[in-house]
């Protein structure tokens, strides 16, 4: 059977014990059977999410858990900040027009976080802003935000804090109760290694007090069902029960391997593909200041087609990569090293690209990668993980 590794921001690897439980048998979710594994993974997302707060379950993508945050927080006319330095950070002012608001949104270069004293300077001159929209990690480039300092500066004002931790959480710290976030989304198809189709959103009291007063249409989305569901441990609407299920699965890996340790791990992943990339000639996307280790963005040379090296990847060597979006499409690679991969597989795609490259015409040390990447893993060890 030929090779399927993914090595891909979304959907990522699935463990084989996850593997399984999406295979168990369907239960019905109006059940005590049900309940039990609903009120199981609303605590294990607490432990996730560093919370106390509620969290919801949507059958939706993560995209869907981003519109229920806009249609719920805000109404038509509601001014908001929003953050464009990527494709997903763009998706919030797309969603705050759908739904009548006005968005201000602040650009950055890809490849660059915000700069928080940018936030702080437009909620100081505008104090009738409602929200502030920003990414966690912006998957299209790699950039990881300062949540923290930025919730600083949103938690003295009127406006909530609205996190797209889709990406991010379960891979990078994230507090959202001791940073006071007000709203986080994720989704099931990053680090909770789970195929698409699940969204999780937790909002607090601040957040509530938007959501009750919001005029704007909801159905489907309207956290206010979903609150009087989750309280008798139910939910509005057919959830994704088989997802759910085995998100109890995931979730035990969290809590089995502790969140630090897992951190750990994804970091030490990182710095190999990094290292990696350096070693054979190419440059980094974003500023070694706000770099993710959920993926690594790498420049490609003007004269290697991005779109040429996927293709190759995946198709001959069935090794999954992504390429760039918008005005990057041809002209970089993303590897996301989050979910259940390891060093293992990591070397196996630096081997991969290694081969492509040369066959592309690309001129480098034979196995430079390779060796870099091996050498940043045995810098230091970190605790193990299942």
């Amino acid at each position: 059977m030929k090779r399927n590794l993914l090595l891909t921001p979304g959907p990522t690897q699935i463990p084989p014990e996850i593997c399984a439980a999406l295979g168990r048998p369907i239960i019905h979710h109006r059940t005590p059977q049900f309940q039990s594994n609903l009120r199981e993974a609303i605590k294990g997302l607490r432990y996730v999410l560093q919370t106390e707060k509620e969290v919801y379950l949507l059958a939706s993508s993560g995209t869907g858990g981003m519109e229920a945050a806009v249609a719920n927080l805000l109404s038509a006319g509601d001014r908001a900040i929003t953050v464009d330095g990527g494709k997903f950070g763009a998706r919030w002012a797309e969603l705050c027009d759908a739904y009548g608001a006005e968005p201000e949104v602040i650009n950055v270069e890809w490849g660059k976080a915000v700069e928080p004293g940018q936030i702080k300077s437009l909620l100081d001159a505008d104090r009738d802003i409602k929200a502030v929209f920003v990414t966690l990690c912006e998957t299209s480039t790699g950039v990881t935000s300062d949540i923290k300092t930025i919730a600083d500066i949103v938690k003295t004002t009127e406006a909530v804090l609205v996190v797209d931790g889709i990406s991010g959480v379960g891979v990078t710290d994230f507090q959202m109760d001791n940073w006071g976030v007000d709203v986080v989304v994720c989704g099931s198809h990053k680090g909770f290694m789970l195929p698409p189709g699940l969204s999780f959103i937790s909002a607090n009291e601040k957040a509530f007090g938007l959501i009750e007063r919001s005029t704007s249409p909801r159905y489907y989305f309207d956290l206010r069902k979903y609150k009087a569901a989750f309280a008798k441990i139910d939910t509005p609407f057919t959830p994704a029960t088989g997802i759910i299920v085995a998100l109890n699965e995931s979730l035990r890996r969290f809590r089995e391997n502790g969140l630090e340790n897992l951190f750990a791990r994804y970091a030490r992943l990182a710095r190999g593909t990094r290292a990696a990339a350096r070693a054979l000639g190419l440059t980094l996307l974003a500023d070694e200041s706000c770099i993710s280790n959920v993926l690594t963005a790498i420049n490609l040379p003007e004269d290697v087609d991005g779109g040429a090296v996927v293709k190759m990847m995946r198709d001959a060597h069935g090794i999954s990569i992504a390429g760039g979006q918008a005005h990057l499409k041809g002209k970089i690679i993303r590897i996301a090293h989050m979910g259940c991969v390891d060093e293992y597989d990591i070397l196996t795609g630096i081997a991969c690209l290694e081969k492509v490259l040369y066959e592309l015409g690309y001129s480098f040390t034979w196995g430079a990668g390779l060796s870099a990447a091996q050498e940043a893993f045995n810098i230091d060890e970190v605790p193990s993980v299942v």
